[in-house]
Parts: C-alpha cells; structure tokens; sequence
C-alpha cells in the first residue's frame, strides 16, 4: 500500500504531460505531525497541494468506502477535524469544512426554493 505513492509519482514523471504533478501525488500520504509516508515530512516541508489533495482524498474515501459501511458528510467532516493538527493541516481542514458547509447550505438553499 505504502508503495503507491511512489508508483504514481514514477508515472507521472515518465507521462510527460503529468510531471508537473508527481511530486503533489508523491507527498500527499505525508502526516502533517511528520508521522506521514514515504519521507516524514512535517508540516509546511509538505507541498501545498499534497496537504490539500490529502484532506480531499481521505474525506472522499470516508464518504464512499468500498470495503466498509459510508460515513454521513457530518460524519466525514468531524473526522477531519479530529485529525486535524496531527494528519491533516489544521488551517486547511478549517477551510474545507466551512467549503463544504458553505455548498451544502446553497444546496438547501436551491431545493427549497
């Protein structure tokens, strides 16, 4: 498993068109405490986009699992904020939550009128 940032970071880098690419998907299993793979990185060592890709990632997987029941969007979204500060950057978590609270809204929004 561990494996798979490194497989794709390796596709990326020969394909070419997704180069620029490779090293947002090699990074984006880091752990914002350092605790993260393949290179322990912490922090802000940890490229933008591979914090971003990561917390958009591990919500998408919460909420569509394969092997194990769905959380419920709420569900997903206090899980990220759990882990906030040790997985996941906390001053983007607190962006993506008020995103997705913010779409949500405008979807109540548009249905009820």
């Amino acid at each position: 498993m561990r494996k798979h940032v490194e497989i794709g970071y390796r596709i990326a880098q020969a394909s070419g068109e997704f180069a620029h690419l490779a090293d947002i998907i090699l990074y984006h299993h880091e752990w914002w405490n350092g605790q993260g793979y393949p290179h322990g990185l912490k922090g802000e060592e940890i490229p933008l986009m591979s914090r971003i890709i990561s917390i958009m990632d591990a919500f998408d997987v919460m909420i569509h699992r394969q092997n194990k029941p769905t959380m419920t969007t709420e569900e997903a979204l206090q899980e990220l904020a759990l882990k906030a500060g040790s997985q996941f950057d906390p001053s983007l978590v607190q962006l993506f939550i008020q995103m997705v609270n913010e779409i949500s809204d405008l979807k109540e929004v548009t249905l009820s009128s």
